[in-house]
């Protein structure tokens, strides 16, 4: 297994020009891109698209027609025409229900239905082309009288069914065309307005671009790449194509046409800007499959067993649900038929099959996790997900309380992995020095994304906190009684304030030095907290007080069975403290926008202004924080915590934490009285 490489910047590009016959037409219009300077870890970009055949025969051909034909071709000369081009046999090409494999030429037939995507899926060693944002173009999407209206257009009729739907497909760079490869992982890139995309370009993008040998795999992004806004798509793809990456998409539970009555219709707008719902493709010696798991809106139907009652009204409590549906199960089974049992299966959808953050829902989990883990029982296996706004890498065996009630889940089969949000905590926060939100997420992790380095069926699994170093793994701060009160303080009046122009009855000053603590704190439980934001249960954690011998933490999940613990004892308090005081509901304006006062999240939800309060998220449970209880004689004077955490691959992160202990609290505030006059 080759060890993981650093980070370096890179200047990247695309560029490369289609030219179209005038016998066919693409469904997604390629644009030109000049070429730009290119680092030597990624070659040109191979920019095209899928060859959409109409003649004249097509027009008269029934709208009824039964079988859709075509051909996967070896497009050498990345024209992205057929004409001349040899086909390429043994390709699985899938209606995202039936799956065919071309024949010795290359041919296919599949057949048709309605509001169907038909793809290619990309074999091993090729690669389809891209557009000129870098998006994955390899689907043709079936809907010949369009989308019902639409508030973003959603699907254009696409009329009778073409002559023929011939998929290009061009051999990679033999360099890169081994059985090892790196590929960027993200989810919940969440821009619900244009200064959220600012704050992406700035802070996620700067760092993929410093990513290395991506290129091959390029970015898969775990759905809600927009916030509710479907409009912000195409500046949200330039951007993210700014980093030269190939980019493909997972539907998100944000990236629905929120006025669409049926589910046959609440994705056309995504597929029209990002392509199919459902689909897999292979790079090296993986298997990715990315699954369509929101179902919008969920009916009745779906609470069959009672356990869904956010379905119960679509018409005037329309809501979603984790759901995959029979088709979508089929076409999984049929997929899955043609890949060698030993092949890595990295399965990516929004919704997690399971998670700890939601482990009692059955709207945030996926109803059918049982079933997809009996089509992969005996295969190696990885779930990669978003949605929940925080880090879970939870591994085989690990169990939680939750999942037996929710989905009737005793333990996983194969790991578990919630790759964390660029978003963080939706842009929450205060700003930071570059201006850009701290936006913690829900369980005190960095926002930031998974890298996975993968050979043969084998692969290490990296977060990358934005903004850090490599090597930034946790944060570590004191849990002592003084900071729990104050916690207890706040978070117990949050629960029942009323606007945002009431002050919290405490706020930092109140806090004090939170690395400081007296020697009745530590004689009454003070722990050293380490929030290792990708931790799990083969991570082991050792401290060391002022260079004494390293002793072990304990993880306050153990992953048994147990449920969440939840509250001030097993919190972050790190991530906590600032939660729980935000200093930017405190922004007014009197320019007269009403959108300037305080700040906005979600969809144009105001918040502030008003005194600084306590943000919606608190890191008050995880999967992934450490506690080493301090000693209870522990000396007063300056001390030094080196905290190491070590993960299954041997690789170790240390940080250092330097706290005090007094006998009293010393005065947190200037001794003004000191300066008196007798």
């Amino acid at each position: 297994m080759r060890v993981p490489t650093t980070r370096a910047r890179r200047n990247l590009g695309l560029g490369a020009s289609v030219l179209l016959g005038a016998t066919f037409l693409t469904q997604a219009a390629s644009t030109s891109a000049a070429p730009a300077e290119q680092d030597e870890t990624q070659a040109a970009a191979y920019v095209g698209a899928v060859e959409v055949v109409r003649d004249v025969a097509a027009a008269t051909r029934s709208t009824g027609e039964q079988t859709l034909r075509g051909k996967v071709f070896d497009d050498a000369d990345r024209d992205g025409r057929s004409a001349g081009d040899s086909g390429v046999e043994g390709v699985p090409v899938s209606n995202g229900r039936d799956v065919v494999v071309t024949d010795a030429d290359g041919n296919y037939e599949l057949p048709v239905f309605d509001g169907m995507s038909a793809f290619v899926t990309q074999p091993s060693g090729w690669q389809v082309p891209v557009d000129a944002d870098g998006v994955a173009q390899f689907s043709y999407h079936h809907l010949p009288a369009g989308s019902p209206e639409l508030r973003f257009g959603g699907l254009e009729p696409t009329g009778p069914l073409p002559t023929a739907v011939n998929f290009p497909i061009a051999k990679g760079d033999d360099a890169a065309q081994d059985d090892a490869t790196r590929c960027a992982v993200l989810a919940d890139v969440q821009t619900y307005n244009g200064r959220e995309l600012g704050f992406a370009r700035d802070g996620l993008l700067e760092d993929l671009l410093q990513e290395k040998d991506v290129a091959e795999c390029g970015a898969l992004m775990l759905g809600d790449v927009a916030g509710d806004d479907l409009g912000l798509y195409p500046r949200i793809k330039e951007v993210l194509g700014a980093s030269g990456l190939p980019l493909r998409f997972v539907p998100g539970n944000h990236d629905l046409d929120l006025d669409a009555t049926d589910a046959a219709h609440s994705f056309d707008t995504f597929k029209r800007e990002l392509g199919p719902t459902t689909y897999s493709y292979d790079v090296a010696d993986v298997h990715y499959v990315v699954l369509n798991n929101v179902k919008y809106p969920c009916t009745p139907e779906d609470d069959a067993d009672g356990k869904r009652p956010h379905c119960a009204d679509p018409e005037n409590a329309p809501s979603y649900s984790g759901t995959l549906g029979d088709d979508q199960v089929t076409w999984l089974e049929n997929d899955l038929a043609r890949v060698p049992k030993d092949k890595l299966v990295v399965l990516a959808s929004h919704i997690p099959l399971l998670s700890f953050a939601d482990q009692t829902s059955t709207k945030h989990q996926t109803a059918e996790a049982k079933e997809v883990y009996e089509l992969l029982e005996g295969r190696p296996a990885l779930s990669v997900s978003g949605h929940t706004h925080s880090t879970e890498r939870m591994n085989t065996g690990d169990s939680y309380a939750g999942w037996k009630t929710s989905l009737g889940v005793d333990e996983l089969p194969f790991p578990h992995v919630v790759a964390g949000a660029p978003s963080g905590d939706w842009y929450s926060g205060d700003l930071d020095v570059d201006g850009r939100p701290m936006a913690l997420q829900r369980d005190g992790a960095r926002p930031g994304y998974l890298v996975l380095d993968v050979e043969g069926s084998e692969y290490v699994d990296s977060f990358r906190a934005i903004g850090e170093p490599d090597d930034k793994q946790m944060a570590v701060s004191l849990n002592s009684p003084r900071w729990r009160d104050w916690f207890t303080t706040i978070t117990e009046w949050a629960a029942t304030r009323e606007g945002w122009e009431q002050a919290p009855p405490l706020n930092v000053n109140d806090l004090g030095d939170p690395g400081l603590v007296t020697t009745a704190d530590v004689a009454a439980d003070t722990y050293l907290s380490a929030n290792v934001w990708y931790g799990s249960t083969d991570t082991e954690v050792s401290v060391s007080i002022d260079g004494g011998e390293a002793q072990a933490a304990t993880r306050t999940q153990q992953a048994a069975g147990e449920a969440a613990k939840i509250g001030a004892q097993y919190a972050d308090p790190a991530a906590a403290t600032r939660q729980l005081q935000v200093a930017r509901f405190g922004f007014e304006s009197t320019s007269g926008n009403e959108g300037n006062q305080g700040f906005e999240l979600y969809a144009g939800s105001d918040y502030g202004p008003g005194p600084a309060q306590p943000g919606n998220n608190v890191a008050n449970q995880a999967t992934h924080i450490w506690q080493f209880r301090l000693p209870s004689d522990l000396p007063e004077g300056v001390h030094r915590a080196e905290v190491t955490a070590t993960d299954s691959f041997g690789r170790a992160s240390t940080e250092t934490y330097v706290f005090e202990v007094r006998a009293e609290l010393p005065a947190q505030n200037f001794r003004s009285e000191v300066f008196e006059t007798p």
